[in-house]
């Protein structure tokens, strides 16, 4: 077998599979903005930006914090990593996390500028605050002394900032408003993002618990953590459907509910498949349905 080239390393240590998953929060929000009659091409394009900066930038850390703390190993189930394997250097890829670390806050800083003015000084600091605080979750969820994910809390974040913050964060940028009613929406797509992070925890069980590495499926066990995804694609459904039946402005609003069918199967898949290779085309399966869940709900927000 050839050698990769150092290009075709970093696009497989970037994981560009996850980057349709990554922007679906912000393409949420933005279909909630045109809805609401504010959409802003730029603001959307900064957000979607930033949202693909941080999530290379989460999976460079990935790749090095769990090379580093042992959770990417001979014995783990999923592809190899660039660290582990040693086609990159530890000290490379750190440099590399602090390049996307930048990218980031470049593209960050920019879209609150553009989108605040000067007067909304509170704003200002909350956006800020809140995007160095995705800096700091991209990182320390596997890297770092202490990292997060490590102590089963990486389901909680995924929630806040690929529901909460992704979604309710483009609305609010677009529209300048704030819409409580939001929180339902964002919510859904927040705990789709969850099942996905859930399916690859259940693959890596064996290999986490080896590692030190407590997720919630280390903390539970693999058929409650099957119970637990089953939760989460019901939940998130539940909230979508609360906020049409609550808004009911068209019954276009309802097409969301054609990714029923590829949530129900996934969650059978989920539930019968032990073997981990087996799992990995189901990391994929549910990241595509959260995005075509995202799409249909935003389009009956338009239609």
């Amino acid at each position: 077998m050839t050698e990769p080239t150092q290009t075709q390393i970093w696009i497989t240590a970037s994981r560009p599979r996850t980057l349709p998953l990554a922007v679906s929060s912000i393409i949420l929000g933005a279909f909630l903005a045109g809805g609401a009659g504010s959409f802003r091409w730029l603001i959307t394009l900064l957000c979607g930006l930033t949202a693909v900066f941080l999530q290379v930038l989460s999976n460079l850390a990935n790749d090095y914090g769990d090379s580093v703390h042992g959770a990417d190993s001979t014995d783990r189930s999923g592809p190899s990593r660039a660290v582990q394997s040693g086609l990159v250097a530890p000290e490379t890829m750190r440099r590399a996390m602090l390049l996307f670390a930048g990218l980031s806050l470049v593209t960050g800083l920019s879209l609150i500028l553009l989108a605040l003015s000067a007067q909304a000084i509170l704003w200002l600091i909350v956006f800020v605050v809140l995007g160095a605080g995705a800096v700091w979750a991209a990182i320390n969820y596997t890297a770092g002394s202490n990292p997060y994910g490590y102590a089963g809390l990486g389901d909680i974040f995924v929630l806040i900032f690929f529901g909460w913050v992704g979604v309710m964060g483009t609305y609010f940028l677009n529209t300048q408003q704030l819409n409580w009613l939001i929180m339902l929406p964002a919510t859904a797509c927040g705990l789709l993002a969850v099942a996905v992070l859930n399916i690859n925890n259940i693959r890596d069980i064996e290999s986490d618990k080896k590692a030190g590495k407590i997720s919630i499926p280390v903390r539970i066990g693999g058929q409650r953590a099957r119970q637990y995804h089953w939760t989460l694609l019901s939940v998130a459904m539940l909230c979508a459907t609360l906020y049409v039946l609550i808004t009911n402005t068209s019954p276009f609003q309802w097409l969301f509910l054609l990714t029923l069918p590829l949530i129900i199967r996934n969650g059978r898949s989920v539930a019968t498949t032990f073997d981990p290779p087996d799992i990995n085309p189901l990391l994929k399966q549910m990241s595509l349905t959260t995005l075509a869940f995202v799409i249909l709900f935003g389009l009956g927000q338009i239609l």
